[in-house]
């Protein structure tokens, strides 16, 4: 098949049958029903994930052992109902590819194929022109508790020497067949930050009686929004909250409250210093109502951060193909883990739809994914 065609075929087919999480069945059998007829070794070194290792010393008549190159694709979906009016839409209601996933898999696959047509020409006679072994890595539950780590904690990237791993998200807003990144930090560190305020109820009649866990929380939003403005002066940074709940009845002084709400950052210190102010501005919130707080950040997912030499690899290999990213992103990605783990480049690949990630409307022409594949190519044969 044509690349467009192969890409289109894998692209759709998956995203008829979008999975949640762990909960991968139909999809890890259909990516190993790809890998089945290739000259590869699959394997599923943790629960829901599928790797694909292509011995290219073996095939080259190299000493064996050398580096691998990984390559990762994420595979599961959103609990979405989708309204995007595709042929191909999903067959499981509530359950959706509206992230991008399906054509990150695409792109792999469609990359392993191509690896296997080398190696039959390199068994044929030809020049070998992969410097390293392949490694492609089809991991579950990015979109929930970060199924990159269950990976890293498997030993697979050490079984088989990887020493670099690439990924690719589809990204919307930026120009169809696009691919960006930059050097350092690309994406935020995502934390969920929930705070819960203890008051007293009275009548608001006897307001003197009670302690107003209402008026607390209105005090503690105004001055996380103060210093959330001061930290971002020095390094991009946010918190905000889209959930409020408090009281129970409209003559009462509230008992409670409670707001829940994600903090983006991009190194470690400045997550441990807006914790800090967070934790003041609760106490100084709450203290002149009397009510107490109860404070909690998830851990959530590291800041993706780029491997500086390896982006220098990349653009020297890409050129003007690979466009910068001005300014880090404030979302969040699993990819993350595996650059805590080893050197990795996650890239942007432009759909140019502009219709928002986790849309039920999302949709994309595969025809950009034939940039992320030929992009796959130039980095497999990048020693």
């Amino acid at each position: 098949m044509e690349d467009l065609e192969l890409l289109t075929k894998f692209r759709r087919d998956l995203h008829r049958i979008p999975e949640l999480s762990f909960d991968l069945p139909e999809t890890t059998r259909y990516v190993r029903s790809v890998l089945a007829d290739l000259s590869c070794e699959v394997t599923e070194p943790c629960e829901s994930c599928v790797c694909a290792y292509f011995n290219v010393d073996e095939a080259c008549g190299r000493a064996a052992g050398g580096p691998a190159t990984a390559i990762r694709a994420d595979m599961d979906a959103l609990p979405i109902n989708e309204d995007s009016g595709v042929s191909f839409c999903s067959t499981k209601p509530g359950h959706m590819h509206a992230c991008g996933h399906d054509g990150h898999m695409a792109m792999a696959l469609a990359a392993a194929c191509w690896v296997n047509d080398v190696l039959a020409q390199v068994h044929a006679g030809a020049a070998c022109p992969l410097p390293r072994n392949v490694l492609f890595v089809f991991q579950p539950a990015e979109e929930t508790t970060g199924g990159a780590r269950t990976v890293c904690e498997s030993g697979v990237f050490e079984r088989y020497h990887a020493d670099r791993i690439f990924g690719f998200h589809v990204w919307p807003d930026l120009p169809a067949g696009v691919v960006a990144t930059r050097p350092g930090p690309l994406l935020a560190r995502a934390s969920e930050t929930h705070v819960t305020i203890h008051g007293t109820s009275s009548h608001i009649a006897k307001s003197a009686d009670g302690h107003d866990a209402l008026l607390a929380g209105a005090h503690f939003l105004t001055g996380v929004e103060a210093l959330m403005a001061e930290l971002s002066a020095e390094e991009p940074c946010l918190l905000k909250f889209g959930l409020m709940q408090s009281g129970a009845v409209c003559n009462a002084i509230s008992a409670q409250t409670q707001i829940a709400g994600s903090l983006r950052v991009f190194s470690d210190e400045m997550f441990d210093r807006a914790r800090a102010g967070v934790e003041r501005c609760a106490r100084e919130a709450c203290e002149p109502y009397g009510c107490t707080y109860d404070l909690d950040f998830a851990d959530g997912y590291p800041p993706v951060t780029n491997d500086a030499a390896l982006y220098g690899l990349a653009k020297g290999a890409l050129g003007d193909a690979l466009e910068l990213v001005p300014e880090p992103l404030l979302i969040a990605e699993d990819f993350a883990f595996y650059q805590r783990h080893l050197p990795g480049l996650f890239m942007l690949l432009g759909t140019g739809t502009g219709i928002p990630l986790h849309s039920d409307e999302f949709r994309m022409d595969e025809s950009v994914l034939v940039r992320g594949l030929e992009t796959y190519r130039t980095l497999l044969q990048t020693a």
